[in-house]
C-alpha cells in the first residue's frame, strides 16, 4: 500500500523550477479560499463563517477509516477517536457481544489473535496469477467451449499473466538501479549526519544547511532532490529512508512474483478462513499496529482537532474517527475490505473513506454485497480513484460502484481523484499521478502536499495521493452532515457533487501533456468546495425525519467461533 514513492523514478529528473513552484505551495493550502488566496483550496473557513451565521448547532458523525492504522496517542487525534459505549476496555470480554473483543476504538481485520499483525503483503495480480496457473497456465484454450464462469475467470487469469509477466516488452521498476539509488541515499545520509551533526533531521533542515565541501553538496542534492519531488521536506531522513525501503521491498516482490508463488503473509498470521466471507470475526483490536502513518495522516486531514493551536486543523469540527485496520503494504483482501466495511456501518459509522485500490478483485462479489449493505443502511462510501495517471473508465481499479453481476451499481459512492494547489497556467491543477475518468471519478479535491498528522504523537507533515483526496472528500461530507443530519447518503453525494467548482481553464490530463477541460477527465468537472457544499446543503429539505435515530445498532453476533 506503500504511496510514498509511486513517483520515484520521475522525481529524480523533476527540475529545480518545479521545486520552487511546490515549495511555494502554503502549508494547508487544501483549505483556503481561491478568491482570497489564488489556491484552489475548499474555502474552509468560509464555510465556518457560513453555519456561524445561520447559528447552526452541529450533531456528532461518525466517520470510518478504513486504512493502515492510526497513532491512537496523537495529540490531534486522541480526543476525537470513536469509542465503543458497550465495550469495557482492556477486560477481554466481548461487552457488547458484537463478536469483536474490546473493539474500543475500532478493530484490525489483518491481525491475529496472538497479538501479531500483518505488516506487509501480496499484490493481488499474483495471488490470482498463481492461483489459476496450474489451471489454464500454458494451455490453449476454445473459449466456446467454456461456461460463463469459465470463460470468466479464464478471462481473470489471462490479465493477471499479462500483468506479471508481461507482454514482452520493458516495464516495470528497474531493480538494480533501485538498489543503486538505495545505495547512494544511504552513503549521502551518512555524510550528511556528520555534517548536520544529528542522526535524525528533516527535509526543511536539510534544505537550510549549506553545504561545506563537494562531498556534502552531493550528498545534500541528492536526498534533498528526492525529498522535494515526494513532497517529503517535512519528513525526517529516517522515515524518508524507511519509505524508501519499504517501496523498494514491494518492488522486489513484484518482480518475484513471475517465478515464485506469493508468501502468504496473511494466512500465516490471521489464521482465519479466507475462502468463507461468513467466517468473520477474526483480527484483534490493536488499531496502531507498526504501520500507522497513512491512516494517522488521511484521519487528520478529515477531523484533527479545530483551533488548539497545535499543528493543522482537520476539516470537521465534531467527528469521532474509527479506526477500521485492513489494508497491508501491499494489496487488500477483498474479505478483510468486506467486513471492514461491514463492521463500521454495523458499528454506526455514517460515512466511510476509502484510500485504497488495487487491480484484481476476485471476491468482488463479497465487497459489492457490503456497499450494498451500507446503501441499504443510508452510510457514504468515499474512494480513491488510484495513483497510476490512468483512466479508470476503461482500466481496471477496485473496489469500484459497478456490481460484477451487471445488477446495476452502487447509488452511495463518491470515486475522488487527485487537485494539485500549483499554478494551473503550468498545469498544475491535476495532480500527474492521479487517476481519472468522465464516467468513473466524480469529483477532484485537492491531494498534493497535504499537511496532516504523522505517527509520533506530535509529528505532522506532508503526503501526496488521491489517498489523500479522498478523506478530503469524508472531511466535507462530514461536516456537511454534522450541521445538516437529515440528508441522507444520497442527498451528501449530491451535495458534494453539484457544489464542486469548475476550475475555469483547462487542466494537464494526467500522465500527459494534453490540456483538457476537467468535465473530460470526471464527471463533475469540479474541484470540491466546503464553502458551496454546506450552503448548498441548507437549501435542501432533508429525506430523513429530524431526531429520528438512523444509525444501525451494533448487531452482529458471534458465531461458533466467536
Amino acid at each position: 500500500m506503500n504511496k510514498t514513492f509511486n513517483l520515484l523514478i520521475g522525481a529524480l529528473s523533476v527540475c529545480a523550477s518545479s521545486f520552487a513552484q511546490t515549495a511555494a505551495v502554503p502549508k494547508s493550502w487544501h483549505m483556503l479560499d481561491k478568491e482570497a488566496s489564488g489556491f484552489y483550496g475548499i474555502s474552509a473557513d468560509k464555510a465556518y463563517d457560513f453555519i456561524k451565521s445561520k447559528n447552526l448547532k452541529s450533531k456528532t458523525v461518525v466517520v470510518a477509516v478504513i486504512d493502515s492504522g492510526i497513532d491512537t496517542l496523537h495529540e490531534d487525534l486522541k480526543a476525537i477517536l470513536w469509542t465503543n459505549p458497550g465495550e469495557i476496555p482492556g477486560n477481554g470480554i466481548d461487552d457488547d457481544k458484537n463478536g469483536y473483543i474490546d473493539d474500543v476504538h475500532g478493530w484490525n481485520f489483518i491481525g491475529g489473535k496472538d497479538g501479531r499483525n500483518v505488516k506487509e503483503d501480496s499484490y493481488e495480480a499474483a495471488r490470482v496469477y498463481h492461483a489459476l496457473k496450474g489451471k489454464w497456465g500454458g494451455k490453449e484454450v476454445d473459449l466456446s467451449n467454456l461456461t460463463a464462469a469459465e470463460k470468466t475467470e479464464y478471462n481473470i487469469f489471462k490479465k493477471a499473466e499479462l500483468k506479471i509477466i508481461g507482454d514482452g516488452d520493458a516495464g516495470g521498476a528497474d531493480i538494480d538501479m533501485l538498489k543503486r539509488i538505495k545505495i547512494g541515499l544511504f552513503k549521502s545520509d551518512s555524510v550528511l549526519k556528520i555534517a548536520l551533526e544529528k542522526e535524525v533531521f528533516t527535509g526543511k533542515e536539510l534544505e537550510s544547511f549549506a553545504a561545506r565541501n563537494d562531498d556534502e553538496r552531493k550528498a545534500k542534492t541528492g536526498l534533498l532532490g528526492l525529498m522535494k519531488g515526494n513532497d517529503a521536506l517535512d519528513q525526517t531522513n529516517k522515515e524518508f529512508l524507511d519509505g524508501l525501503v519499504e517501496y523498494i521491498a514491494g518492488e522486489e516482490r513484484k518482480a518475484d512474483a513471475k517465478n515464485t508463488p506469493p508468501i502468504a503473509y496473511r494466512k500465516d498470521i490471521v489464521k482465519d478462513d479466507e475462502t468463507n466471507l461468513n467466517d468473520r470475526f477474526y483480527g484483534n483490536n490493536d488499531i496502531m499496529s507498526a504501520t500507522p502513518m497513512h491512516g494517522t495522516h488521511c484521519s487528520g486531514i478529515i477531523g484533527a482537532i479545530r483551533g488548539n493551536g497545535k499543528g493543522m486543523d482537520g476539516i470537521a469540527d465534531n467527528v469521532r474517527i474509527m479506526m477500521v485496520r485492513a489494508v497491508p503494504d501491499g494489496d487488500e483482501h477483498d474479505k478483510d475490505i468486506a467486513n471492514a466495511i461491514r463492521y463500521a456501518v454495523d458499528n454506526g459509522a455514517q460515512i466511510i473513506s476509502m484510500s485504497f485500490g488495487k487491480d484484481f478483485s476476485p471476491q468482488k462479489q463479497w465487497v459489492d454485497d457490503a456497499f450494498r449493505y451500507a446503501e441499504s443502511k443510508n452510510v457514504l462510501l468515499v474512494h480513491a480513484a488510484g495513483n497510476d495517471s490512468k483512466n479508470v473508465d476503461t482500466a481496471d481499479n477496485f473496489p469500484n460502484p459497478i456490481f460484477v453481476d451487471g445488477k446495476g451499481r452502487a447509488g452511495n459512492v463518491i470515486t475522488v481523484g487527485a487537485s494539485s494547489g500549483n499554478d494551473p497556467k503550468k498545469g498544475g491543477l491535476t495532480a500527474s499521478f492521479s487517476n481519472y475518468g468522465k464516467q468513473e471519478v466524480d469529483v477532484f479535491s485537492p491531494g498534493q502536499q497535504i499537511y496532516s498528522t504523522l505517527p509520533g504523537g506530535n509529528t505532522y507533515g506532508n503526503l501526496s495521493g488521491t489517498s489523500m483526496a479522498c478523506p478530503l472528500v469524508a472531511g466535507i461530507a462530514a461536516l456537511t452532515l454534522e450541521y445538516f443530519p437529515t440528508l441522507s447518503a444520497k442527498q451528501l453525494k449530491q451535495v458534494i457533487e453539484k457544489s464542486a467548482q469548475s476550475p475555469g481553464v483547462k487542466v494537464r490530463k494526467p500522465g500527459s501533456d494534453e490540456m483538457v477541460d476537467l468535465n473530460e477527465i470526471s464527471k463533475t468537472g469540479g474541484i470540491v468546495n466546503v464553502y458551496e457544499a454546506v450552503k448548498l446543503a441548507s437549501t435542501m429539505k432533508g429525506e430523513l425525519k429530524p431526531g429520528k435515530e438512523v444509525l444501525p445498532k451494533p448487531k452482529m453476533v458471534k458465531s461458533k467461533k466467536g
